[in-house]
């Protein structure tokens, strides 16, 4: 592989909300930050951090869920747990980071004290509509440093099923030191375990892979897939130094660079990959400071604008995606994105 592997899609607890939605969620929130050795206090720490959102889910949320799950940057590891709901939103979003204010009245520790409690935090509210709330908690001294090109996504199955089809991969690029990264979304054909075959060799292959261009790096994945039923896939190389944006896909999955509230998209050629791909082409955008890559599968609705979601877009990859997915997907279908923000320095 030429490169590191920056992050990567990995199995995600997805939890209704429900009667047990807090016993649930401390239970699994626990077990991830015991697996990955955090201490008995950082440990507790998590569990009373992911009961609060729970309560808050329960107390106020229209309906909603929480996502729980290991994620991986370069060589750091953390425990994330992200709270979305659909509505009503906060209206006094300042007055609810204040510590002592408990939204659900009940634990008392409130979104001002999940915010110190966490190494990485962050809310996003929309009222009237949704609300999701992210907080990290790593292994180690603290969240690691952001690199030119940030990046994170996030996958849900379909009703019914606990593996998704839906995948996604960035690596950054050695020689470029940090300012380039490749990113890639696969949307594997159909739902279940078949699907999410597809995707696990998708990822491997990109992984593998020596190539740093998107078009020849789609082909390796294509040849990779070729046992599998295939798969939609689209593969982005995101370079901060140049300010610019190449992206080679084949099969239904939405890409488009947002900036200062545009949106340019970049198409993928009709296909399926491990089975019939087209000569792939390639699509380029501008790609300066402050803008940000956004690729996901069918699963979400592509008709969403940036300006739909104000002062999202400044916040970290992961919260991004999870917003979008939480007001865009299709309630029934696997849902995947991810998403590249080129920081400001």
């Amino acid at each position: 592989m030429n490169g590191t592997l920056v992050a990567e899609a990995g199995d995600v607890i997805w939890l209704r909300a429900d009667v047990a939605l807090a016993a649930a969620a401390r239970r699994e929130a626990g077990q991830l930050a015991r697996g990955i050795c955090l201490s008995a206090e950082r440990a507790a720490q998590v569990e009373l951090c992911v009961t609060e959102m729970a309560t808050n889910l329960l107390k106020h949320a229209r309906d909603g869920a929480l996502a729980v799950r290991v994620v991986r940057s370069r060589d750091r590891v953390a425990v994330e747990c992200l709270s979305l709901d659909n509505g009503p939103g906060i209206d006094d979003l300042e007055g609810a980071l204040r510590d002592g204010t408990s939204a659900a009245g009940t634990l008392g520790i409130g979104l001002g004290a999940i915010e110190r409690l966490a190494d990485t935090f962050g809310v996003h509210s929309l009222p009237g509509r949704g609300t999701v709330v992210q907080a990290r908690f790593w292994a180690g001294d603290g969240a690691p440093e952001a690199g030119a090109v940030d990046a994170g996504g996030l996958t849900r199955p379909i009703s019914g099923e606990q593996v998704c089809g839906d995948t996604w991969a960035v690596r950054g690029l050695a020689e470029e030191g940090g300012e380039a990264v490749l990113v890639m979304m696969c949307d594997g054909l159909g739902h279940g375990p078949l699907a999410a075959r597809a995707g696990d060799r998708a990822r491997t292959a990109f992984r593998e892979s020596r190539q740093t261009r998107p078009a020849a790096l789609l082909q390796d994945i294509h040849d990779a897939l070729r046992a599998t039923r295939g798969a939609a896939v689209a593969v982005a190389l995101v370079d901060a130094g140049r300010q610019r944006v190449e992206l080679s896909g084949a099969g239904n999955i939405t890409a488009l660079v947002t900036a200062d509230g545009s949106r340019t998209g970049l198409l993928s050629m009709p296909g399926i990959v491990g089975l019939q791909l087209p000569r792939p082409r390639t699509f380029e955008a501008a790609f300066p400071p402050g803008a940000a890559l956004v690729m996901h599968s069918d699963g979400l609705s592509d008709r969403w604008k940036p300006a739909d979601f104000p002062g999202l877009l400044t916040l970290t990859p992961s919260l991004i995606a999870a917003q979008i997915l939480n007001q865009a997907a299709v309630r029934r279908d696997d849902a995947g994105i991810v998403v590249a923000a080129h920081r400001q320095p």
